[in-house]
């Protein structure tokens, strides 16, 4: 097994500092501010609340595939030290995106969009898919690379990195 250290795959401060499911919550908490702040923008629909609720476990599901797939692969679900991965999962769920979490995540945050029922939402959604972009994806997929060398290369060519 090769060890990898962060600092050495050029890191900047906020890379892998922030859990995703915290960044979650920010931008859900973002998305129901600018709704309050907002009110006369919201759209509400009958069965608002329960399209939201089946899109959220919706991504509920596709997050827990994900991490199912690194528990059964005996790998690092913490994506806080992406060097400590031991297994490059590429099998499953990890066959149609390299990062089904994350998808989950969106997914999820757009349930709550619906549940909002207000544009603000999808703001919410944007910041988050940005934010997990730059500051977690990429740091992960440099970590891969520099552990999994030509495996990680062919698996990121066949494999989407969200849809």
């Amino acid at each position: 097994m090769v060890t990898v250290h962060m600092g050495a795959l050029g890191m900047t401060f906020l890379e892998t500092r922030i859990p995703p499911p915290l960044v979650v919550l920010a931008s859900g908490a973002l998305a129901w501010g600018v709704t309050t702040l907002t009110p006369a923008l919201s759209l509400n629909f009958p069965g608002q609340a329960a399209l939201g609720l089946i899109i959220a476990a919706l991504g509920v599901a596709i997050a827990a595939a994900g991490i199912i797939a690194f528990q059964k692969a005996r790998t690092t679900v913490s994506p806080i030290d992406p060097a400590a991965a031991t297994a490059l999962v590429d099998s499953g769920i990890y066959a149609r995106t390299r990062n089904p979490m994350y998808l989950g995540m969106a997914v999820m945050l757009l349930g709550w969009t619906v549940i909002l029922g207000h544009p603000a939402g999808l703001l919410g959604l944007a910041v988050f898919v940005a934010y997990i972009d730059r500051f977690q994806i990429r740091p992960e997929e440099r970590a891969l690379q520099a552990l999994f060398g030509d495996t990680f290369t062919a698996y990121r060519a066949r494999v989407r990195r969200w849809i």
